[in-house]
């Protein structure tokens, strides 16, 4: 047998007895009371992973979770700044992290990366979608550039396999184009707005809070923001071993994470607060890149993957990526997402 192929077939063993056991799991309903119990009885994992990016992160800033998992011995170690969900998920995948937070095309290509594999990648809950005005494709207000059709063989600066690759590519379906017939200029998020600042691209597809802080330093033109195509919120991603072998942990992040979310969504300006302290930002920007973002979680329902499997299959159809992929194989069995949901998500 060829050697390199060894770690590969064990990541594949691996994956299908944790499937096999998530079907024992659910067939042995019965005692799945019981047994979801013990197991948040007594979690198995010392320390919780959690990732955040360079966008900042609510939960982290409010010290949330720490006192829940101080009392059930678990340290939290948060792992970042991530430039993006890719970098993220690809931590993830190395096992450095155990929960994150990406937008809808991140987990899409990572399990295109990875045909024929169960995929490390799992869904745990859905983000509520905002209207689409903390992310466009942008201009500078003296561009030649009047509409997305003029976009064409121009240079464009954005993160490939984020949210911006998707708000693009549909942008440039509507007027007929694909993502092919421009120059793409692949870069972090804010080396995307550094380029575009020092007229290295013709256009910059960004978002809050970076495009907000732009907006107000710079004449700009938003060509299009992501109303009616980043319908979806994004989501919260977790590494499937973590996850069936600590449903409490899980549990209880969610929970806590719930609840920063409930009360930012009573008073954005306190999440404005936390913009101005840590990340230095205006006041002003900081008050438009909060009353411009969601904050609440959802529990994934047949509709929300069904929406998430329409946008892999455009993304294969757009030969964006190259296979197609059953969002499905990412997601868990019912069984795990009841131990693992709390009750203040819906």
């Amino acid at each position: 047998m060829n050697k390199s192929f060894q770690p590969q077939r064990r990541i594949v063993l691996k994956h299908i007895f944790q499937y096999s056991a998530l079907g024992l799991f659910t067939l042995l309903s019965p005692f799945a009371g019981s047994l979801v119990q013990t197991t948040q009885a007594l979690p198995n994992a010392k320390v919780i992973n959690l990732a955040y990016q360079s966008s900042g992160d609510l939960v982290k800033s409010k010290k949330a979770v720490e006192p829940r998992f101080q009392a059930l011995g678990v340290t939290v170690n948060w792992v970042g700044p991530f430039a993006a969900g890719p970098q993220l998920i690809a931590a993830l995948n190395k096992g450095e992290v155990d929960i994150g937070n990406v937008g809808e095309t991140p987990p899409i290509f990572d399990q295109a990366a990875r045909p024929g594999i169960i995929p490390e990648v799992v869904y745990l809950t859905g983000r509520t979608p905002s209207d689409g005005s903390n992310q466009g494709i942008v201009v500078k207000a003296n561009s030649p550039i009047k509409k997305v059709a003029d976009l064409k063989g121009k240079k464009i600066a954005f993160q490939v396999g984020s949210n911006a690759q998707y708000l693009l590519a549909k942008a440039l379906k509507e007027v007929g184009l694909k993502v092919s017939d421009i120059q793409v200029v692949a870069l972090t998020p804010p080396q995307a707005r550094d380029a575009f600042i020092q007229n290295k691209a013709d256009a910059w597809v960004g978002s809050d809070p970076l495009l907000a802080a732009v907006e107000k330093d710079i004449p700009i033109r938003i060509l299009r923001n992501a109303a009616r195509i980043n319908t979806l919120g994004g989501f919260y991603i977790g590494r499937r071993g973590f996850i069936t072998q600590n449903p409490q942990l899980v549990r209880v992040f969610l929970e806590e994470a719930q609840k920063v979310g409930e009360q930012a969504e009573k008073n954005p300006s306190d999440y404005a607060k936390i913009l101005v302290d840590e990340q230095k930002l205006d006041p002003s920007v900081a008050q438009k890149v909060a009353s411009r973002r969601t904050y609440k979680l959802r529990r994934l329902t047949p509709a929300i993957i069904a929406e998430q499997q329409s946008v892999a299959d455009f993304y294969f159809q757009e030969r964006i990526i190259p296979v197609k992929i059953d969002v499905k194989q990412a997601i868990l069995a019912p069984l795990v997402y009841k131990a693992i949901l709390p009750d203040n998500i819906k």
